[in-house]
């Protein structure tokens, strides 16, 4: 007989809520590979190189696709042929590809090659905050109040998303109370961000901590507004989003090859793998709309292309199988 392991007592327990609260059990992926995931690379990653891993990700099925970030290329290089990306990859009609944007600039820039979505982001942490954007977490939603007031007036409609950084633990400041994330994330809505992304930047987080944040979250909005997004530093990433998903949770961010780190979290590892993800998901009677295969397919090639082992499990036990 097999040990009941963490994860799967609570695989159990979010099929259980699958069946209770939906009629066809659907979690929406947000792929963030070619964006979270590429932009801490150490060495160059071609824009042709770029634009066809994108074009892959497009055929996976996919809903939606985080392509590039609109920021300095002086401190992110990666991301400096931003516009070009984004002008060049294939986009499918039934596809979102929202950009990242810091500040007004930015959201200039990616107006101006045709964004339809961009993403915010703010920090429930002081000390991350100040030391990933030199401001603090005030400043920051601030921030993103120009940015919107900025979409007004440019006339533009554009959705928008938010990111809340180190929603459990920080670097720097250790422990995040869940209030402080309920501070940040009512403001956010209240700016017109139609969804939340909760990110454990350094992958800290455990059942408890993820759901006590959660939970105080909910008192305040409701799940579909919600969003996780989880680092797998400490191989927990998989446990916590079944917690998310059993507390009613149904968007996952998360990066084929488990690519993405971060510069200012030391020891900090790439996101949660989507092949793992979706062989998860998939595994528990949820559907994502996506094709494992054509998934696994374009995490090989960015892998090889990079030069760097995957770091999904599924992907390294199937890649064979299927090629």
């Amino acid at each position: 007989m097999f040990p009941i392991t963490a994860c799967s007592l609570l695989s159990r327990r979010a099929q259980s809520h699958f069946k209770r609260h939906l009629h066809k059990p659907f979690v929406k992926i947000v792929e963030v590979g070619p964006r979270d995931g590429l932009q801490n690379e150490p060495t160059h990653v071609p824009t042709d190189v770029k634009i066809e891993f994108i074009n892959k990700l497009s055929e996976s099925g996919l809903q939606s696709i985080e392509v590039t970030s609109f920021v300095s290329p002086k401190w992110v290089p990666q991301m400096g042929d931003n516009s070009e990306v984004f002008t060049k990859i294939d986009k499918k009609p039934s596809i979102s590809y929202p950009v990242l944007v810091p500040n007004v600039k930015g959201l200039e820039a990616a107006v101006s090659v045709g964004a339809k979505e961009i993403a915010v982001f703010a920090s429930a942490s002081e000390g991350f905050s100040r030391k990933n954007t030199n401001c603090s977490t005030q400043e920051g939603v601030n921030r993103i109040k120009e940015i919107v007031e900025k979409t007004k007036s440019l006339g533009k409609t554009l959705k928008i998303r938010g990111y809340i950084s180190c929603v459990v633990g920080c670097p720097y400041d250790g422990y995040i109370q869940p209030k402080a994330v309920t501070t940040i994330c009512e403001s956010l809505l209240n700016l017109g961000c139609y969804e939340i992304s909760l990110g454990d930047t350094i992958g800290v987080g455990t059942r408890s901590t993820m759901e006590k944040m959660i939970k105080d979250l909910l008192k305040i909005t409701s799940a579909d507004k919600l969003a996780i997004h989880c680092h797998d530093t400490y191989g927990q990433a998989l446990v916590n989003i079944c917690t998310a998903i059993e507390l009613g949770i149904k968007v996952v961010d998360s990066s084929v090859s488990g690519l993405g780190g971060c510069p200012y979290a030391a020891g900090a590892t790439g996101n949660v793998a989507s092949e793992d993800l979706v062989y998860m998901l998939h595994g528990m009677g949820a559907e994502t709309g996506i094709d494992l295969k054509k998934l696994i397919s374009a995490g090989h090639f960015i892998s090889e292309k990079i030069n760097k082992p995957t770091a999904s499990r599924v992907n390294k036990a199937m890649y064979k199988k299927y090629f």
